[in-house]
């Protein structure tokens, strides 16, 4: 792909370059950022395009309006965190209004793209009504940078379509994670040149709710790992279908079958012992069982001490490690030890000198919540769902577009 670093080569001063960034944070309802992982992510690209004296426009989307302005889902607030970082002011601009006065090296945003719903249409020819609107703010001389990588995974108007009408490059942000994540397949990259697999042992983490969200990943990565842990709210279809009677933690009945085929493997450990609750509740009342030994009536929200020094065991010997998933209902407070001590380990794991990724998502938020420092570990990404589909061998439009745009 070409980069970002190659367009600043060719020349960016007085040059009008769309940036796609991905800053789909969490906002509470006083309208307060709550995780800026994602901003913060997005300022060196960014800040390199306007210190090179480009004239940036941010396209970013935040939440799923339906299909126009909602300010619920303004990123007026994202803007303003996004000058902070950069020590600037930038400026939101509305969608279909022309851009105001730049000088070389501002910044300003573009309001929510998906207040206009040509951006997510599944119809061809919107897409590229939205995109062509989009295109006419850069001039003739414009460029594109794709540095959302939580957005690759998807085939909308700022993703796709805009890369095909203009000079496109890859973002550091994007280049980075599909370097990493070419690391762990075994792909060519200019972190892994000679495309070997993963230093051994290596280990995934798997975590979250459901079996179904993760099995298309637990099948592509089962032949290439030496051991997969599970936790989270998808370990209970594992263990029920282990013959374990699970109480009222979540199941997933129809996956059953599956998790007892994926076991044959040998190379799935679960967990031994359960923090388990008669309520949804941070103050319910809780006690940690064995496996076996889960009471009708309660759920399990995290895996128990038991389990997580197993985990940790294997851990501490491991070369490679992919997490994705937390451990528990790590926003409780009573349910978070499981995530926060899983977590610990793969840090440990990196001072030893393991290769660790962070599969974005709830993982790395519950890195920032829980006080785990970010720095402890080798890649955190920005895009769960981008970096699972990369893992299952799926084709990501967002990155197609721009390799086959090379020359």
């Amino acid at each position: 792909m070409r980069t970002f670093h190659d367009l600043v080569d060719e020349g960016v001063q007085g040059r009008t370059v769309l940036v796609r960034s991905d800053l789909n944070v969490p906002i509470d309802d006083d309208r307060n950022i709550t995780d800026d992982g994602r901003i913060r992510a997005s300022v060196p690209t960014i800040s390199e395009l306007s210190g090179a004296g480009a004239q940036v426009v941010v396209m970013a989307h935040l939440g799923r309006p339906k299909g126009g302005p909602d300010e619920r889902y303004s990123l007026a607030p994202v803007a303003t965190r996004l000058g902070e970082l950069l020590g600037a002011p930038v400026r939101l601009v509305e969608l279909g209004k022309p851009l105001p006065s730049m000088a070389a090296g501002d910044v300003v945003m573009l309001e929510n793209v998906r207040f206009d719903a040509r951006e997510t249409s599944k119809d061809d020819d919107e897409r590229a009504g939205f995109a062509d609107q989009l295109v006419a703010l850069a001039g003739d001389d414009g460029a594109f940078v794709s540095d959302g990588f939580g957005v690759v995974h998807r085939k909308q108007a700022s993703v796709y379509d805009v890369a095909q009408d203009l000079p496109a490059y890859a973002g550091g942000l994007v280049l980075s994670e599909v370097e990493v994540l070419r690391t762990l397949t075994g792909e060519r990259s200019l972190r892994n040149e000679s495309g070997q697999s993963p230093e051994r042992p290596y280990t995934v983490v798997l975590g979250g709710s459901k079996v179904s969200d993760k099995l298309a990943v637990i099948e592509a990565l089962l032949p290439t790992v030496d051991r997969l842990l599970v936790g989270g709210g998808m370990c209970f279809t594992f263990l029920a279908a282990q013959g374990y009677g699970v109480g009222s933690s979540l199941l997933e009945a129809d996956q059953v079958d599956n998790c007892r085929r994926l076991l044959e493997s040998g190379r799935i450990v679960l967990p031994v012992d359960i923090v388990v609750a008669d309520a949804f509740s941070a103050d319910a009342n809780t006690r940690t069982v064995t496996v076996d030994g889960i009471p009708d009536g309660w759920s399990g929200l995290d895996i128990g001490p038991d389990s997580v020094s197993a985990f940790s065991s294997l851990l501490r010997t491991t070369r490679t490690v992919f997490w994705n998933g937390p451990m528990g209902v790590f926003e409780m407070a009573p349910f978070a030890s499981g995530t926060r001590g899983v977590a610990q380990a793969i840090v440990d794991a990196t001072s030893a000198g393991a290769f660790s990724v962070v599969g974005g998502g709830d993982s790395a938020a519950a890195v920032r919540a829980l006080g785990v420092g970010e720095e402890g570990f080798s890649h955190i990404s920005t895009g769960g769902g981008a970096s699972l589909e990369f893992l299952e061998g799926e084709t990501l439009p967002g990155v197609a577009v721009l390799e086959d745009l090379l020359p």
